[in-house]
């Protein structure tokens, strides 16, 4: 998944976070639409201007349920990772590392850009499906899922770029509630995702009074997905990401029936990041480079791209058809980027 903003703005990514607690902060998410084909929306609760990162996750979207031909043409990231959860619908993810894999429910899909990677995303539809034909759209499967991304380490950021899909994840079956472990650790459960910072995150599905252990030393944010949930007195619904600060050592909720949320955490990340487009840098000098490169590799052939910083996908070549072609940088802001310190982050 890539944002497809055509004028993004600088994020604000202050290190630390907004308080110790515990407690339950409700930050509202904001429709946000991406353009493309059919102007796909996306809603973001992360970043926040007052709430850059949970541990190290520092930008969450949640797509659909929706009929959307997803068709996402090779684009860049750096600094990061991206971690992709599908809910409904197929995706087929090709990256500059050489990966080629359907992603489906269930799955588990993390690249890490490290240095610089490319990727393209383009929906599996039913054969002979044409979806720009009339009512072809209305027969579209139903898309719906979570992109998430994940800042890396300064010692670790400039690293070479990966690809690790996990289609067997570990699953914790307890009272009231069913988790699928998809980083981290949790209730003694380790995901085999490979991860660069102390972070957690689990699909729970929850009916009834239930108690999910937790680490103290982590500050931890829900996402309610489908149904609701009653945290510390306090209703959380579908779209708000809710905020529970630190020091918990579990979490006590009331889930409706059918109630499903995902659960993310980790150590407060302690350095100031500078999110920008799709990349995760630390100043306007390196992200101005990083777009730097990524357009010069347009005037590149195949065979300079694949040793260029972004490198090359196979099949999105000149003979590609309709997969054939790049996502152009945005412009860049007019004004210097900069990073927000801990002090600064409500100015």
């Amino acid at each position: 998944m890539t944002n497809l903003e055509t004028a993004p703005s600088q994020e604000v990514c202050p290190a630390g976070h907004p308080g110790q607690g515990p407690f339950v902060q409700l930050w509202p998410a904001r429709e946000v639409p991406l353009g493309g084909v059919r102007a796909m929306n996306v809603s973001r609760t992360l970043p926040q201007r007052g709430m850059p990162t949970v541990g190290a996750w520092c930008f969450l979207d949640s797509f659909g349920p929706d009929r959307i031909a997803m068709s996402v043409l090779p684009h860049p990231h750096m600094g990061l990772q991206t971690v992709t959860w599908p809910l409904q619908g197929e995706v087929r993810h090709r990256d500059s590392v050489g990966s080629d894999v359907l992603v489906r429910p269930g799955q588990l899909n993390i690249m890490t850009a490290g240095r610089g990677i490319s990727h393209s995303e383009f929906g599996v539809l039913p054969a002979g499906l044409d979806p720009d034909a009339p009512d072809g759209g209305d027969l579209l499967p139903l898309s719906r899922g979570l992109q998430l991304w994940v800042a890396l380490p300064d010692a670790v950021r400039h690293r070479a770029p990966s690809f690790q899909q996990i289609v067997d994840l570990p699953v914790v079956v307890a009272d009231g509630f069913r988790a699928t472990v998809l980083v981290g650790e949790f209730a003694g459960q380790r995901s085999p995702a490979v991860m660069f910072s102390p972070i957690v995150g689990v699909e729970v599905s929850a009916s009834g009074a239930v108690e999910l252990p937790l680490n103290p030393d982590f500050e931890h944010a829900v996402l309610v997905l489908d149904g609701s949930a009653v945290i510390d007195g306090q209703e959380v619904d579908p779209g708000p990401l809710a905020f529970l600060g630190m020091g918990r050592e579990s979490l006590r909720l009331d889930a409706a029936p059918g109630t499903r949320f995902m659960l993310l955490g980790g150590e407060p990340f302690e350095e100031d990041i500078l999110m920008w487009w799709n990349f995760v840098g630390r100043t306007h000098e390196e992200v101005a480079q990083a777009r730097e490169d990524w357009e010069a590799q347009a005037l590149l052939g195949d065979e300079d791209a694949r040793n260029a910083r972004f490198g090359w996908i196979h099949g999105h070549g000149p003979d590609a058809g309709a997969e054939a072609g790049r996502i152009p940088a945005p412009p860049m802001p007019g004004v210097q980027l900069k990073p927000r310190s801990r002090n600064r982050a409500t100015d």
